[in-house]
């Protein structure tokens, strides 16, 4: 499957609100992930995610930021308009 294809979703401002949340939720466990195989050290009841290393977590966490920011930037265009 090309990685070049793009879609487009329409959701009211609420489904857009809890899309987010859940990227951010996703993006903050990766950012976890990689504070805990560099340091050691995670909050209580942290699970961490399955991957190879650091910089493996490192590159998904970003992933999630660049999605993210994609999706902010276009929500915000909108809003304006």
């Amino acid at each position: 499957m090309p990685h070049d294809k793009e879609y487009v979703f329409r959701l009211n401002s609420l489904d857009l609100g809890q899309l987010i949340d859940g990227l951010e939720a996703r993006a903050d466990a990766w950012r976890l992930t990689v504070l805990y195989l560099e340091t050691g050290e995670a909050p209580d009841g942290f699970v961490i995610e399955q991957c190879s290393d650091a910089e493996e977590a490192r590159r998904i966490a970003e992933h999630y930021q660049r999605i993210l920011a994609n999706i902010i930037h276009q929500q915000t265009e909108q809003r304006d308009q």
